[in-house]
């Protein structure tokens, strides 16, 4: 029953997290973006694949939250690679690291 309260704990911190990059940091994401040489299509569409990840964490149905997990799990490898393929130091690269550690531990509490 207490891994129900952790999970939750967890699901408000990638949810704030996600938000506060993609809504008031927003112009911090498209300097990234143009820095990494991405095209604005690109930004556009992982925005809305996080945000979208990030509400399906929330939803009744254990399905959707595993899938929106898995989402975002596969979203953070993705910029793990990114920085590492660029040789960003670690610090560029905590919060990727982070929030894919997050999911993880979302994902193995999911099915304790």
């Amino acid at each position: 029953m207490e891994y129900i309260n952790i999970i939750q704990c967890l699901k408000i911190i990638v949810t704030t997290t996600i938000f506060f990059v993609w809504f008031v940091r927003y112009d911090n994401i498209k300097k990234e973006f143009k820095e990494y040489n991405l095209p604005n299509w690109f930004r556009d569409l992982v925005g809305i694949l996080k945000i979208s990840f990030t509400i399906m964490l929330h939803s009744s149905s254990n399905e959707v939250v595993i899938i929106g997990t898995f989402g975002i799990f596969f979203l953070m490898i993705g910029a793990v690679y990114t920085h590492l393929r660029l040789k960003n130091d670690f610090r560029k690269s905590i919060a990727s690291v982070s929030m894919l550690c997050i999911c993880g531990l979302i994902l193995y509490f999911n099915n304790l």
